[in-house]
């Protein structure tokens, strides 16, 4: 038999008889995961030897049911969606719910910038009034005085003020036509610089203040303001002596200037224009309306379209009742001065003034300037293709207004431009104006 000592080499090292076996993995020997060093035991009570270190690959996880699961890396967690969709929503509008006074105001500004009942689905809210509530409760005010009791939304009052400032421009337009009625000559053209000038003032002075007032806090005149002065003398110096002055180009005049007088040259007419003056009461009155209808309506409203279902009659109702108001005094005012009334230039254009006029209060700008431009630039090129087409060559240029003209005559060209403009900003209103974002107390920008 072998003796012990001659089977102790075999234990550690590796038999070049048996090419296939590995230190690393002896059938009775546990390879150590820690220190890469193979520890061999030896036969018959022998000391444990070690063997040269060797390289492992890092053990495989278990897959049985009682293997401990490794413990995840705080790095390699996957983040978690917010489960509270409104905290990101108030986060993202925090100004807006911050400076608020009621959660009416954070509904309008939600809505001025496209969130939509639909959209608010999304924050687990039926519509955006109560979204808006939850995100004016969530806004911490703590160190201020709690809020007095008011009345959900704000109605507008009837003001002394804007009542009576409304009525001046007409009595002044009323005393200028008088004035030119009993004068001749030399005083008459002064009494109608005076009156319009005294016109003007009063007007401006009843746009400064009441429903038709422009309320964004600048004293300074702003870049539009000048467009707009000036597209509305233009289409009010239009209806005064356009017709008149149109007439006589097609029929190659003028030639002399106007005296003011309704059959001499440039054959004026105050009628449209006396009105039209008149009817800046009305226009203030029927604004009003529709302003205190509006904030009635929202207070009882419970979702955005609710509301413009709402308003829409509202605001139809307040144009088709200015323009009765119109028409009514357009008859009169002929009546009294014995003058055509001129019913669908002049409807035409007081409809136009008061559409622009409304979406300037309600902070819309864009679009009363150019529609009023664009009615403006209408009648300028009605006057200017008849003088162009006296050029050799150049008839054909006339050919569009003689057209318009011999076929139903020359209140067609402003009652085409005018109602043209006033169909587009009557669209344009309804869509803007019908929105609670320009009814609510503060209101946002438009």
């Amino acid at each position: 038999m072998p003796s012990s000592a001659g089977a102790s080499p075999r234990a550690g090292a590796t038999s070049p008889e048996r090419p296939g076996a590995s230190a690393a993995t002896p059938r009775s020997v546990p390879a150590s995961s820690g220190s890469g060093v193979v520890l061999a035991k030896s036969r018959a009570g022998e000391p444990r030897t070690s063997a040269a270190p060797v390289d492992h690959p890092p053990p495989a996880p278990a897959s049985g049911p009682s293997a401990p699961m490794p413990a995840p890396s705080r790095g390699a967690t996957p983040r978690r969606s917010s489960g509270d969709p409104v905290k990101a929503l108030l986060h993202r509008h925090r100004d807006l719910c911050e400076q608020a006074v009621d959660a009416l105001e954070i509904a309008a500004g939600l809505e001025a910038q496209g969130i939509t009942d639909r959209t608010a689905a999304r924050f687990r809210h039926r519509d955006v009034f109560s979204l808006a509530e939850e995100l004016y409760a969530r806004v911490p005010r703590t160190g201020e005085p709690p809020p007095e009791p008011k009345p959900a939304v704000p109605v507008p009052r009837i003001r002394a003020a804007w009542a009576l400032l409304s009525l001046l421009p007409g009595a002044a337009a009323a005393g200028t036509a008088a004035g030119t009625r009993l004068t001749q000559g030399q005083p008459r053209l002064l009494v109608a610089a005076a009156g319009i000038v005294v016109v003007a003032l009063t007007a401006r002075a009843a746009l400064r203040t009441g429903p038709l007032a422009v309320c964004d806090g600048h004293r300074r005149p702003r870049p539009w303001q000048g467009s707009l002065v000036s597209w509305t003398l233009w289409l009010l110096g239009y209806a005064l002596f356009g017709d008149g002055l149109l007439h006589d180009v097609l029929t190659g005049g003028p030639d002399a200037l106007p005296d003011g007088a309704p059959g001499g040259a440039w054959p004026t007419t105050t009628a449209p224009a006396l009105a039209l003056t008149l009817a800046l009461a009305p226009a203030a009155w029927c604004a009003h309306l529709l302003a205190a209808g509006a904030r009635r309506t929202l207070a009882g409203s419970r979702g955005l379209d609710d509301f413009t279902a709402a308003a829409r009659p509202l605001l139809l109702g307040a144009f088709a009742l200015f323009l009765g108001a119109l028409a009514a005094l357009l008859l009169a005012c002929g009546k009294v001065l014995g003058e055509p009334a001129a019913l669908p230039q002049a409807l035409t254009l007081g409809a136009l003034l008061l559409l622009a006029r409304l979406l300037i209060a309600y902070r819309h700008r864009r679009a009363p300037v150019l529609a009023l431009g664009a009615a403006a630039v209408t009648e300028a090129m009605a006057l200017a293709l008849p003088l162009a087409g006296r050029l050799p060559h150049c008839r054909l240029l006339a050919l569009p207004v003689r057209t318009l003209t011999d076929t139903v005559g020359e209140p067609a060209v402003p009652a085409l431009a005018c109602g043209t403009a006033a169909l587009a900003l009557l669209l344009h209103a309804g869509r803007t104006l019908t929105r609670a974002s320009a009814h609510a107390p503060t209101g946002a920008p438009g």
